[in-house]
């Protein structure tokens, strides 16, 4: 029987940033993809989640994701059997992230979230060659405007006062893989580095070409590292 995988995805994205996953992780997962923006408050948003699932499961975050992944463990360890950490920073935001999310807010309430779509998650979040693809900066930017402005607002919010989760990656005792693209510039490698050596039972992949949307810019290099160590540690 396949495992249930709850897939959560980062701010500004969908479901659509796992759907590569969705068919090529459904030979070893029951996949589905979260609700992360049932509230402004990152414990609630957590607590949703879990309300939502049955039993034991694996849990794959991305980003925002990964923090709410935390969040997840700290509140039913016992209940989480993998977890799986992409492109993800497990530190409390720092002075300067907390000046800009807050910015990113006050733009959306003045009518400027339009702005934040190009200037943040296109040219930020991917790598420069697929940042210049028709193609791939449509469907960033078609997962935000899913999003829309209320739930990317109460996404923000529920970030900007995450706790610091460094004390307790050494208490996750669940295999755990941690994975980013090596010109993630949003979450870089040296911090999945950090999480993978203070992680016990961890593997650390840090996949070629790729920018911050790991799913979406190496669907298929992340689909085979998964399956890979999932197969591993069944």
């Amino acid at each position: 029987m396949r495992k249930p995988l709850v897939m959560i995805p980062g701010t500004l994205c969908d479901a659509n940033l796992f759907l590569n996953q969705m068919t090529g992780l459904k030979e070893v997962a029951n996949c589905s993809v979260a609700n992360h923006s049932s509230s402004d408050n990152l414990a609630e948003v957590a607590a949703n989640i879990l309300k939502d699932i049955q039993g034991d499961f694996a849990v794959l975050g991305l980003s925002y994701g990964g923090i709410i992944a935390f969040e997840m463990w700290r509140q039913a360890p016992e209940r989480i059997d993998k977890l799986i950490l992409l492109n993800t920073n497990h530190k409390e935001p720092s002075e300067t992230t907390r000046a800009n999310q807050q910015r990113f807010v006050g733009m959306s309430e003045l009518g400027e979230f339009r702005e934040i779509t190009t200037d943040f998650l296109k040219d930020a979040m991917l790598h420069p060659e697929h940042a210049k693809q028709p193609k791939m900066r449509n469907a960033v930017l078609k997962m935000a405007l899913n999003t829309g402005k209320k739930a990317f607002i109460r996404q923000i919010k529920a970030q900007l006062y995450r706790p610091d989760s460094t004390k307790d990656l050494p208490n996750i005792k669940c295999p755990t893989l941690v994975m980013t693209g090596r010109q993630d510039t949003v979450c870089t490698p040296a911090i999945h580095e950090e999480i993978a050596a203070l992680i016990p039972n961890s593997r650390l992949a840090i996949i070629e070409d790729c920018g911050h949307l790991s799913t979406m810019e190496q669907p298929d290099e992340v689909n085979r590292i998964i399956k890979e160590w999932w197969q591993n540690v069944a």
